[in-house]
């Protein structure tokens, strides 16, 4: 578990984040989503102490982490940046085994927890001898998981990891971090702007605005089904495009019914009984494989 307690942070005369409270749960995953200046990776940074509060506390189940030397905190949590972060000079092996190295770890063990990773994260074994600069960026991003993985983390932190590849590439990297909680039950605090990507990973979704104040949280379902205000509405969408759903009977085909969204065009199917799913069938993991139905029964 992860306590911010009553936590500000200033950059000379600049206010980040001011008076955060908030209570991170273990083994899921929780996403803070806003725009920019909202603080969200400050926040992030001050977990492994990247960065340290002007005030107030950042705990790691019940520990101060202030009491922590920063060095050795990173390395027992895993780091996933947007740009990757990999060592251009140094094999894609190297790169993933790099805190276990620095740990005291053998390089045979090192290497072969790497492989493993590798395997973990979707990646083929004989990319292992290449640099960097010989992969993709969705390939890139994938070996920087895997290095965030290394040492086994009870906690991984992910700052907007996916903002830099396209779509396709980034569905599938949303996919695989899904599955890669569901299998480790890691605790991952994943920070990004966008709602979308939010509603899809997040057990716990933390909306913030400027300076870190908390405009809502909670699960995506009760979010889009109960906005605590306005800038929230707007932000989610929930009034308009594909959040506005609407069931509609389609003439001559029985009891089919299919969600129209505001614009007015079919967006999916509602199973019948005994289908995969109905309204208000989807839970957060379900949402790791029914793509984004499941948001029909949040409108």
């Amino acid at each position: 578990m992860i306590e911010f307690r009553d936590v500000t942070k200033s950059f000379g005369d600049e206010v980040a984040v001011e008076r955060f409270t908030l209570t991170i749960p273990a083994r899921q995953i929780t996403v803070l989503v806003g725009s920019s200046g909202s603080g969200k990776t400050t926040l992030l940074r001050m977990i492994n102490r990247m960065v340290d509060p002007t005030s107030g506390t950042v705990a790691i189940d019940g520990e101060d982490v202030a009491g922590v030397a920063p060095v050795a905190l990173r390395r027992r949590i895993g780091y996933v940046m947007q740009s990757s972060g990999l060592l251009p000079h140094r094999r894609v092996i190297d790169n993933i085994a790099t805190v276990p190295r620095l740990t005291g770890v053998p390089t045979q063990e090192a290497h072969a927890r790497a492989l493993e990773l590798m395997s973990t994260v979707g990646l083929d074994s004989s990319l292992a001898q290449r640099y960097p600069s010989q992969l993709s960026g969705g390939q890139q991003q994938r070996v920087g998981v895997a290095r965030g993985l290394a040492v086994d983390p009870n906690i991984l932190l992910m700052d907007e990891p996916f903002g830099a590849v396209d779509p396709i590439v980034r569905a599938e990297l949303q996919q695989e971090v899904l599955r890669i909680q569901r299998e480790t039950e890691t605790t991952i605090v994943f920070v990004t702007h966008d709602i979308d990507e939010a509603f899809l990973l997040g057990d716990e979704v933390v909306i913030l605005a400027r300076h870190g104040r908390i405009v809502q949280q909670g699960s995506p379902e009760e979010i889009l089904a109960h906005p605590a205000d306005d800038f929230v509405a707007s932000f989610v969408g929930s009034d308009r495009g594909k959040r506005r759903l609407t069931v509609s009977t389609r003439a001559g085909d029985g009891d089919d019914r299919v969600l129209v969204d505001a614009g007015g065009y079919p967006v999916g199917v509602i199973a019948a009984p005994g289908g995969k799913l109905a309204i208000g069938d989807a839970s957060p993991k379900s949402r790791s494989i029914s793509n984004k139905t499941d948001q029909a029964g949040d409108a």
